[in-house]
């Protein structure tokens, strides 16, 4: 017999009885008894996993202990990224995740031994997406810390990357709200996280001449200082915000589908937590008050009155309820850093570090204002020379290593830098808080359905940039 599948025959993929000249004729299909005709040899009759195999109770026993693996990612729409989840399946019951990352891997780290210390901040600010500042300022602390200028970093300066920063941390958790949302179903949420996330987007271009990935945040200070309507259009922001969070709350809070969803979903108690070294709202919803900000401050942030939010239920609708209140205590500390800002410069005036004139945007919003061009090209050609040398090379930084974490909105973000005295770093190593938190999966999600992995890795908040780097 030919091996081509007769009229009313269902072709297989090459691996299953109906390749290599199988004939399911409809008898066979009804009983889910296949026979193979190939060289005279005939298989014994089995059953297929067919919609037309017959009742379910007359499959082999051996199949109803049997698990299954599937893959959930790289290219899927509620893993945050490119993650990959390899889920060992018992039905529809999770038995084991193990997550599979590198799909995004930049090799930032690496580059940045190549690069003069004020150009790594370029490359910094590409991790973690979402928190761009974040990564910007944990790196600049390093670099002070190594120069011993901590302390000389103009109080103007600091105010600044304060209420820059938790304007980032706002605009983070306001895409958590939003995809979080999205994957559960609530459209209204990612629509409203999206839309109040552009405020603050918008604001920081005013402030940085760019959305995302700024650059803004240098070692010394700030590229430049901000607009004159600064404090004003920030506390218009902040006021617009203030009532959106209620919306927020109003929506979800209360909401008996979006409970349903994430209590008792992805628990990870305190001991855990310890365990594999999760940080930021993981670890506070489950009861523990730590936080850099409090525990360790930098930039001034013992001057500030704010409270750490923290809740108990050490699950995915007490992370929810964390970064709610994360992001009323934000507005609070914003608030206070405007309204104190001090005056003076935003840049040490060590004329090694510093670059001679200080940087300003156009009137267009992009390129170099006319006076800053004008200061360099005009004051003296020894100036011109030196402003070439320390942009195109940089400065020395002395020998030595550091540790400096910042509370980023996903946990703590540290960075441990290495010097071994030359204008370029030894060694950029980065303690992102996702690539801890990734860790977690497969007791975050063991015995959860399906579907409550998606809830479960949401409430993680992970940014793949900052995992793989």
């Amino acid at each position: 017999m030919s091996g081509t599948p007769e009229q009313g025959s269902t072709a297989g993929d090459g691996r299953g009885p109906a390749a290599a000249g199988a004939v399911w004729g409809d008898e066979e299909r009804l009983t889910g008894e296949v026979e193979v005709r190939q060289t005279g040899t005939k298989l014994e009759p089995r059953h297929e996993y067919t919609v037309a195999a017959g009742e379910w109770q007359n499959l082999p026993d051996a199949v109803e202990d049997d698990l299954m693996v599937i893959n959930m990612g790289p290219q899927h729409p509620s893993t945050h990224g490119v993650l990959r989840m390899v889920l060992t399946l018992d039905g529809e019951t999770v038995v084991d995740n193990q997550p599979v990352i590198g799909y995004l891997h930049t090799g930032i780290e690496k580059n940045l031994e190549y690069r003069p210390w004020t150009l790594g901040v370029t490359f910094v600010t590409r991790m973690d997406y979402l928190s761009p500042l974040f990564n910007e300022l944990g790196y600049c602390l390093a670099v002070e810390k190594l120069l011993g200028i901590v302390d000389e970093v103009p109080e103007r300066a600091n105010a600044i990357r304060v209420a820059l920063c938790e304007l980032n941390r706002i605009s983070s958790h306001m895409v958590w709200l939003a995809t979080s949302g999205m994957e559960l179903g609530s459209t209204t949420a990612m629509i409203f996280g999206f839309r109040e996330r552009e405020t603050i987007l918008n604001l920081l271009e005013e402030v940085t001449g760019l959305r995302m990935n700024h650059a803004y945040i240098r070692p010394g200070g700030l590229s430049m200082d901000v607009p004159d309507n600064f404090a004003e259009r920030v506390h218009k922001v902040l006021a617009h915000l203030e009532t959106k969070i209620n919306e927020f709350e109003d929506l979800l809070t209360a909401n008996p589908i979006w409970i349903e969803r994430n209590k008792g979903v992805g628990i990870l108690t305190a001991q855990q937590c310890y365990d594999v070294g999760a940080t930021g709202p993981i670890l506070r919803s489950a009861g523990v008050s730590h936080d850099l900000r409090k525990a360790a401050p930098y930039c001034g942030y013992e001057q500030y009155d704010f409270d750490v939010a923290v809740t108990d239920t050490a699950d995915a609708y007490g992370r929810y309820l964390v970064r709610i209140q994360e992001m009323r205590e934000s507005l609070k500390i914003v608030r206070q850093a405007v309204d104190g800002l001090p005056g003076g410069p935003v840049m040490v005036a060590d004329k090694k570090v510093a670059w001679p004139a200080q940087l300003a945007l156009g009137p267009d919003g992009l390129g170099n204002a006319k006076d800053y061009i004008s200061k360099i090209m005009g004051e003296s050609m020894e100036a011109l020379i030196h402003h070439f040398k320390i942009v195109t090379e940089g400065f020395v930084v002395p020998e030595g290593q550091v540790y400096v974490p910042v509370e980023s909105p996903r946990g703590e973000l540290g960075y441990h830098v290495t010097s071994n005295g030359t204008n370029k770093p030894y060694r950029v190593r980065v303690r992102d808080p996702s690539f801890i938190h990734i860790g977690t999966l497969p007791a975050l999600t063991h015995g959860l359905l399906i579907a409550d992995v998606i809830a479960a890795v949401a409430s993680l908040d992970p940014v793949m940039g900052g995992v793989d780097r």
